[in-house]
């Protein structure tokens, strides 16, 4: 079938059985970059897994899915979307089987490396079925919303999710649940997906695999290093990265189709909306984190009860994202809007240095609610800028750098300010305030950085995207 087939039949909706099935393997794999959380404690005391085991647990699913996210969208156009879509499913499907398998915690991060596989194949191929799927540039925006808004309601599901499974049955249902979810997205695709023909496109494996090995010896240097120190080991995670770092950027200099255009970089916005990216994820992900930690070993929380706590922070990222489209619009520029939501979730993740191992709940809702409303006001007004910020054509490839730089601040986030929180006792409290003061920091750095580089108005924004070299 090919995108003809779409414009023989009437023009779907965003309710569709394309959309469905596309949206439901979205919200699996979104799901699963917060859901594990609340499982920690209950798997730390199953598997006996340690700080850095936990820390790699989330890490290392955030970590292949940033780094293959380029990868796969150039893979979708090379094989067909539909064809590396399903394989994506396929094998985030069999990795989650692995993981609510696993007998010990290297088997677990074993299965996640695969799930963020998986996951970093089946994401970018969802945005091209769904422009397949709506070939009218109306009805393509209103199911790209659609498809945007999944990602901050499997957010803020996600503990509220994981806490009811870890708690009526085990932390192994938390991955397990996955199998039917992908399980019906994969036959709905095979019946109801049309299949968009593929487009040549060169696929630069040995880059993939140094932009890889890179983003894993730095995670690997600072989560060890958070737990034993600059040791022989982790100095030399630190000089791979360095030196993997260097030689993926030597090649894409010299790449006839890089999987990143570093001219792209030459533009400020791009640059700045990027860096704007990485950090709040850095901030927020890593709050994350060491939020469960404390819910659960201070406060001595159940894993459900640790998930209803996270409500007013992830149930308002719907609320907050509407919001952040209506207000970018009134102002014509998505500069104030990143402004005010960086600012009041900067405040937000300050304002939890209060808590304590006697503090009162209500003391941390109201941060708790400014911090993820910041997050999630913040990010939309964030990717308008980048996608305006480049020619009509690199659209696709600057959201996938977009996400692939959020996804590396997540991994780095969950790593430096895991590390600050000892695994039991006092220091819980001590490294939870220092990282939150950290979270808070990164998010008013973000400010300052989208105040120097993002452009004031659209017309500012046209100009410098006009700039072919800026572009190349």
């Amino acid at each position: 079938m090919t995108v003809s087939t779409n414009q023989e039949r009437p023009a779907s909706g965003a309710g569709s059985a394309p959309s469905v099935a596309v949206c439901l393997a979205y919200f699996m794999v979104i799901v699963d970059t917060t859901v594990v959380t609340v499982a920690l404690p209950a798997l730390r005391a199953d598997l006996r897994a340690g700080l850095s085991g936990q820390q790699w647990v989330v890490d290392s699913y955030l970590l292949m899915l940033a780094a293959l996210l380029l990868c796969g969208g150039a893979l979708a156009d090379r094989a067909g979307a539909r064809r590396v879509f399903q394989c994506g499913l396929a094998v985030f499907v069999l990795a989650s089987a692995g993981c609510g398998l696993a007998p010990n915690v290297g088997t677990l991060v074993f299965a996640r490396f695969l799930q963020g596989v998986g996951a970093a194949a089946a994401v970018p191929a969802s945005l091209a079925l769904l422009r397949a799927e709506f070939p009218d540039a109306a009805a393509r925006a209103r199911a790209f919303g659609v498809w945007g808004g999944i990602a901050g309601v499997a957010a803020a599901a996600g503990p509220v999710l994981g806490g009811v499974l870890v708690n009526t049955m085990s932390w192994r249902a938390v991955f397990l649940v996955n199998l039917p979810i992908g399980l019906a997205a994969m036959v709905l695709t095979a019946r109801c997906v049309p299949a968009p023909p593929p487009r040549p496109r060169h696929l630069d494996l040995p880059a993939q695999a140094v932009a890889v090995l890179a983003l894993t010896a730095l995670t690997f240097a600072l989560i060890e290093g958070g737990r034993y120190g600059p040791s022989p080991r982790v100095m030399l995670a630190a000089l791979v990265f360095l030196a993997a770092t260097g030689g993926f950027l030597a090649m894409q200099r010299g790449a006839r189709d890089p999987v990143l255009p570093l001219g792209l970089f030459r533009n400020a916005t791009f640059a700045g909306g990027n860096a704007v990216g990485l950090l709040i994820n850095f901030g927020f992900y890593g709050e994350l984190f060491v939020l469960n930690l404390y819910f659960q070993q201070v406060l001595g929380y159940s894993a459900s009860r640790a998930g209803v706590a996270l409500l007013p922070q992830m149930g308002v990222v719907a609320a907050g994202s509407a919001l952040s489209g209506r207000f970018s619009a009134r102002t014509g520029s998505p500069r104030p809007t990143m402004l005010v939501g960086l600012i009041v979730g900067g405040g937000g993740l300050f304002g939890l240095i209060v808590a304590a191992p006697d503090v009162r709940y209500p003391v941390l809702a109201i941060p708790l609610a400014a911090a993820g409303f910041g997050m999630s006001f913040t990010m939309p007004a964030a990717t308008t800028a980048v996608l305006d910020a480049v020619s009509a054509d690199r659209a696709g490839l600057a959201a996938g750098v977009l996400n692939a730089a959020r996804q590396v601040g997540g991994v780095i986030g969950v790593a430096v300010l895991g590390a600050l929180v000892a695994a039991t006792g006092p220091a819980v409290i001590s490294g939870f305030r220092v990282a939150v003061a950290i979270a808070g920091a990164a998010f008013w750095l973000a400010a300052a950085v989208a105040a120097g580089t993002v452009a004031r108005d659209r017309s500012a924004r046209r100009s410098l995207t006009g700039s072919r070299p800026a572009d190349s």
